[in-house]
C-alpha cells in the first residue's frame, strides 16, 4: 500500500528582519529592567520604519533604562552599522513614549493573578531531537546560518535582513525529505550581474552550498527545489523597505503553524503576563510528556482570566498517540505543575534577564541554558506516576 503523502511548510525570519529587530528591542528593554529590578512590570512595544524607531508601552519599575543608548547598541549588534544597509544605528531617530502600567491591572497582578485574559498553547512531537516540528526547526537553522556566515565574513556581501521557508514532504505522518527551500538574503550590490537586476549565478550557488546544504543535509535530494532571492535581488531591505512591529511573528516564534499559537505575542512582556509564562509552561509540560514516552505528540491548551491565579481550563490533546486517558493526563499535570503565575515564574526561573535571546530563532526547541522550559527534568517522575494510573 502506497504511503499517504502530504507537505507542510514553515518559515523563519532573521535577526535583521524589521519585526524581529522590534522584538529584540522590546526584550532588550525587558532584560535591562529585570537586571536592576526583577519585579518590574514591563509591556514594551517597538515600531520601526525608514530612519525611525519608536519605543512605547507601559513600564513600572525602580530601574533606569537609557532607551537611546540601549536601542542603538542592539541595532548595532544586529548588524545595521552602515547606511548601505538602509538603516544605521548611528543616525536613526529614536523616540521614547513609555508610560506606567495601569493601576487597575496592577491590583490584580500584585496578589498573584494573571496579567491578562487569554489562552496559551504548548506543543511537542518526536520529529526532531528537540521534540519540535521539523519544518520550523530547519527554517530557524537556515536563518541562524545566514547570520553566522555574515558575521564570520564568509559571505561578505550579506546584509542583516533575511527570511527562510522550508517545505517538508511527509509519508504517513513521518518527515522524509525537503521538497523546497526558500531563502531571501539581503545583500550589497557587489553580487549583481551586468543587468543590475539579478544576483549572479555564482552567488546563488554559494548561498545554496554554504548556507542551505550544511543545514538540510540528508533531507535534501536531487529533486529538492531552491528559490533564492526569487525576485532577482534583495539590496533594499530592513526598515528601509518594510515597517516592523513587536509581536507580529508569533507563528515563527512558536511551532511554525503545526500547532496553533496562543492569543498573544511574547516579546517585551514580563512573566506576570501569562501570554509569555503560560506558553513557556505549556511547552514544558508537553515536552516532558513526550520525553517520558507517554505520547508521540502532545498539545497543551491553557486559559486564564485577568486577576485570577488559577487557570480557567486546561486541555490535553495527544492526537491518538497517548498512553493515558485525558483525565489521567490531567491528574499528572495537576500533580507536577503549578499553573499559577507565581508557580510558573518560580518553576521556570523567569525573573532573569534572559529574554533578548528568545526574540529571534524561536522561543522553543532551543538548547541554551536560559531556556529553562526546554528541560525534560520532569519526564522520569511523570513516567513513574503514569505507571500507577
Amino acid at each position: 500500500m502506497a504511503a499517504r503523502k502530504h507537505f507542510f511548510t514553515s518559515e523563519s525570519v532573521g535577526e535583521g528582519h524589521p519585526d524581529k529587530l522590534c522584538d529584540q528591542i522590546s526584550d532588550g528593554v525587558l532584560d535591562e529592567v529585570l537586571r536592576q529590578d526583577p519585579y518590574g512590570r514591563v509591556a514594551c512595544e517597538t515600531y520601526v520604519t525608514m530612519g525611525l524607531l519608536i519605543v512605547g508601552g507601559e513600564i513600572t519599575t525602580t530601574a533606569y533604562v537609557d532607551i537611546q543608548k540601549l536601542c542603538r547598541k542592539i541595532i548595532q549588534e544586529i548588524g545595521y552599522t552602515h547606511p548601505k544597509y538602509g538603516f544605521d544605528h548611528h543616525t536613526c531617530a529614536i523616540i521614547n513614549t513609555i508610560n506606567c502600567q495601569s493601576p487597575d491591572i496592577a491590583q490584580g497582578v500584585d496578589k498573584g493573578g494573571a496579567g491578562d485574559q487569554g489562552f496559551m498553547v504548548g506543543f511537542a512531537c518526536r520529529e526532531t531531537p528537540e521534540l519540535m516540528p521539523l519544518p520550523i526547526m530547519l527554517s530557524h537553522k537556515l536563518v541562524w546560518r545566514m547570520a553566522e556566515v555574515r558575521r564570520a565574513g564568509i559571505l561578505k556581501y550579506l546584509g542583516p535582513d533575511c527570511k527562510s521557508q522550508v517545505s517538508v514532504e511527509y509519508h504517513d505522518g513521518t518527515p522524509k525529505r525537503v521538497d523546497s527551500v526558500v531563502m531571501a538574503c539581503q545583500h550589497t550590490e557587489d553580487i549583481l550581474d551586468a543587468s543590475k537586476q539579478m544576483i549572479t549565478k555564482k552567488a546563488r550557488q554559494e548561498l545554496i552550498d554554504i548556507i542551505a546544504r550544511p543545514v538540510l543535509k540528508a533531507y535534501i535530494d536531487k529533486d529538492t527545489k531552491y528559490y533564492i532571492n526569487e525576485t532577482g535581488k534583495f539590496v533594499v531591505g530592513g526598515p528601509q523597505s518594510d515597517t516592523g512591529m513587536t509581536g507580529r511573528k508569533i507563528v515563527v516564534d512558536t511551532y511554525g503553524g503545526v500547532a496553533a499559537p496562543g492569543g498573544g505575542a511574547f516579546s517585551g512582556k514580563d512573566p506576570t503576563k501569562v501570554d509569555r509564562s503560560a506558553a513557556y509552561m505549556g511547552r514544558y509540560i508537553a515536552k516532558n510528556i513526550v520525553a517520558a514516552g507517554l505520547a508521540d505528540k502532545c498539545l497543551i491548551h491553557i486559559a486564564y482570566v485577568i486577576g485570577r491565579a488559577e487557570p480557567l481550563a486546561v486541555m490535553v490533546d495527544t492526537f491518538g498517540t497517548g498512553k493515558l486517558t485525558e483525565a489521567n493526563f490531567g491528574k499528572l499535570i495537576r500533580g507536577h505543575f503549578d499553573l499559577t503565575p507565581r508557580g510558573m515564574i518560580k518553576e521556570l526561573d523567569l525573573l532573569r534577564p534572559i529574554y533578548r535571546k528568545t526574540a529571534c530563532y524561536g522561543h522553543f526547541g532551543r538548547t541554551e541554558a536560559e531556556f529553562s522550559w526546554e528541560s525534560t527534568a520532569k519526564a522520569a517522575a511523570l513516567k513513574k506516576q503514569a505507571a500507577r494510573l
